[in-house]
């Protein structure tokens, strides 16, 4: 249906960032539909096989970058920014140089950000209903083709750093991103300025060296991906990088200068569950999979599944010392049912013996 014709849209807009406030986003912006500069980026990347497995990058062609062809009738994009840090970046350093602490990436140390976002945006939505009447619209968060940085960017939230991320030059980068595609024609904000000048910390700092030029991360290196994409066998040749990290790797952002300016959320559902940021790698390597989905129900962990969790500690268990009980734990895993566990567990026990 099409929205009421009298409409202020400039009010409106400024409407939508308030009720966004309310619903405790830390800001939203609003961008126009032309993404031609960021699908000239993507089809670069995906030409250097820069995303590995995740096929689903090139499963949906261009709607990811034509957001009128994945939501008929798009004109505008309501884009919105959720805190997320659970705590202060000394405390996750401090976490990283332990060998035998379990290094789970902040983001997922709490509730699953898709639920708490969803929930969110779909109030916000209709918030927007209440005023412009029923109007043509869809709900994303991380769910579906949707180059949610580009419109962010565009939406003035903050630029798209040399790592990748998104950086806003008064919150840093630790941030959920979330969108409303509409109908509605709503302004465009000004998109954001790069402030990243010459630094080069985040490349350096990255284990794997995945961040292979500025602006450019080829997935096949980063942690991230090879610790939760990844569904195969880890390259040998990049355990020995991957330290402690057995969910997700936050390097880039601990490193950054604009962190400094990042706040502690205030979300409750954000918070460590579970005891995950003070596990060790022997605790949960000792997970049955019934454990595991206990102590990983309501969060992201879940998705990359008990067989994968165990390949990844065990290849932070081999990144440790070489201590007895370590060994053991690996030895009663080169029986596990999965071919996955057992090859995994015996690079570790190999590495440990060396």
């Amino acid at each position: 249906m099409p929205p009421t014709p009298s409409l202020d849209y400039m009010q409106l807009s400024q409407r939508i960032k308030r009720w966004g406030e309310d619903l405790g986003f830390q800001q939203i912006g609003i961008s126009d539909t032309d993404l031609s500069q960021a699908e000239a980026r993507l089809m670069h990347w995906l030409a250097r096989d820069f995303h590995g497995d995740m096929h689903y990058m090139t499963a949906h062609g261009v709607k990811r970058s034509r957001p009128a062809l994945l939501q008929p009738g798009t004109l505008s994009i309501v884009s919105a920014r959720l805190d997320y840090l659970p705590e202060q970046s000394s405390v996750s350093k401090q976490r990283l140089q332990d060998p035998a602490a379990a290094f789970v990436s902040r983001y997922a140390l709490g509730r699953d950000y898709h639920k708490v976002l969803r929930n969110r945006l779909q109030k916000l939505a209709d918030k927007i209903a209440g005023v412009a009447g029923p109007f043509g619209y869809r709900v994303f968060t991380d769910s579906a083709p949707v180059l949610e940085k580009a419109i962010a960017e565009k939406a003035g939230l903050g630029w798209i750093g040399k790592h990748s991320n998104l950086i806003n030059r008064r919150a840093g980068s630790w941030f959920f991103l979330g969108e409303i595609y509409t109908d509605l024609p709503l302004p465009a904000d000004t998109p954001a300025a790069n402030h990243c000048g010459q630094c080069q910390a985040c490349l350096e700092v990255c284990p794997t060296q995945a961040i292979v030029a500025p602006y450019q991360v080829d997935a096949r290196r980063c942690v991230s991906y090879l610790t939760i994409e990844l569904h195969g066998a880890i390259p040998e040749a990049l355990r020995p990088l991957l330290g402690n990290r057995i969910y997700g790797c936050d390097d880039c952002q601990l490193i950054c200068p604009w962190n400094r300016f990042a706040k502690l959320s205030a979300e409750a559902d954000f918070m460590p569950r579970r005891g995950l940021d003070s596990a060790g790698l022997l605790e949960v390597f000792g997970w049955s999979e019934s454990e595991f989905l206990q102590k990983t129900e309501g969060s992201a962990i879940r998705r990359i599944g008990h067989v994968r969790w165990l390949r990844n500690v065990a290849v932070a268990l081999g990144n440790g010392p070489a201590m007895e009980a370590a060994k053991q734990a690996l030895r009663e895993r080169l029986h596990h049912p999965h071919a996955l566990v057992r090859e995994h567990s015996a690079w570790a026990l190999a590495k440990l013996r060396q």
